[in-house]
């Protein structure tokens, strides 16, 4: 494999090639074939022209954000490197382009890169007890005992806790001897999510004998033909679209509304589900509230952006105490003041975002005080 090229795919066509620039930039530039009939796959960064593009900052290691979008966050960082390694491979040498083509075809979303590193076919999920025991060794720095077969599992996951992902589903363990019920958790807010009117995949509690259950989640960027085949979605995070390091606070809802206006074509469905997502985030303490955790689905039919759904909710405190994503300004302790700026500014009538508000936060606040009293 020439580590300085790469050749970037969307349901086997060709969409166009990425080039190391002697800067350690990754420059992309479509195919003449795309150009013909396809779209933009990043709507402000990279869009439908005949132009090498360079990314101006380097939020993304280099990258354009729709492509670090394929690549794992911490967790799975933290396996690919214990593959590498195990194959003698210095991590620090291992650049951008490299990791995306040892993903290949296995990545979030439906973009996928080649010649691809190594072929990943998708593992049994069995003994959930067993593999959260084996996470629990990884965090812990112990030896793995089946490297290659972990990073199959999740090498392609984001995020920061543990999990594991199948075709359809994402399963999730605890980070921690002392965060056992997250799994609990997390269903809780997801479910509480639901009655206030926010969209969210399907989730389940699966059992245990070690924990209260672990919580899974199904894949909204993978659904099912009429024929049983898997559909691949192309979907891209606010982090990406906007090229923003989402490891910096310096976002704000005044940014993720007038985003969702544009991307979504002012669609009114979108943006109140974005409004009440805001609401949920500061009612249900979701302070993590980054813009990793706020993806775009795109439908090639349709030529058009979606909001996705909802994900990671859960009691949330960033290790400054404020969101990572302001309300108006207010990071620390955002109302309905805040809250109804946002939603107004937006161009929501002020009366239903009132009414939004005052709904989520009777759902809302009775399960942050439940959860906050065990923490």
């Amino acid at each position: 494999m020439n580590g300085n090229k790469l050749d970037v795919t969307f349901h086997g066509r060709m969409v166009g090639r990425l080039s190391e620039t002697p800067d350690h930039r990754a420059a992309f530039a479509y195919a003449q074939e795309w150009l013909k009939d396809g779209f933009p796959i990043s709507p402000f960064s990279l869009p439908l022209r005949q132009e090498v593009f360079i990314p101006a900052a380097r939020n993304f290691g280099g990258l354009f954000g729709a492509f670090a979008d394929s690549l794992p966050d911490a967790w799975g960082q933290l396996l690919m490197n214990r593959m590498l390694q195990k194959r003698g491979i210095h991590t620090d040498g291992v650049g951008p382009l490299t990791r995306l083509a040892i993903i290949g075809g296995s990545g979030m979303g439906a973009l996928c890169y080649q010649p691809a590193w190594e072929t990943w076919t998708p593992q049994e999920v069995a003994d959930l007890d067993a593999l959260a025991q084996e996470c629990r060794r990884i965090l812990n720095r112990e030896e793995a005992q089946d490297a290659d077969r972990m990073f199959a599992l999740a090498g392609s996951s984001g995020g920061a806790r543990p999990k594991v992902m199948t075709e359809e589903w994402i399963i999730k363990f605890p980070a921690s001897a002392e965060d056992q019920d997250a799994g609990v958790m997390e269903k809780a807010y997801m479910d509480c999510a639901v009655r206030c009117g926010i969209a969210v995949p399907e989730t389940r509690l699966l059992p245990s004998k070690r924990c209260g259950g672990y919580f899974a989640v199904r894949r909204f960027d993978r659904s099912r033909h009429e024929d049983g085949g898997l559909q691949r979605h192309h979907m891209l995070t606010a982090a990406a679209i906007l090229e923003a390091d989402w490891r910096t606070p310096g976002l704000d809802y005044h940014t993720l509304m007038k985003l969702t206006k544009i991307l979504c074509r002012d669609r009114r469905e979108d943006m109140e589900q974005m409004y009440r997502r805001m609401c949920f985030n500061v009612f249900a303490h979701n302070r993590d509230d980054h813009s990793k955790n706020f993806s775009y689905l795109y439908d090639e039919k349709k030529d058009r952006w979606f909001l996705s759904p909802a994900y990671d909710l859960t009691w949330s405190s960033t290790y400054y105490g404020e969101h990572s994503t302001t309300v108006d300004g207010n990071g620390r302790d955002p109302g309905i003041k805040e809250l109804m700026a946002v939603g107004k500014r937006a161009g929501l009538p002020a009366r239903r975002c009132m009414e939004m508000a005052e709904e989520i936060r009777s759902e809302a606040l009775p399960l942050e005080a439940e959860f906050r009293m065990e923490r």
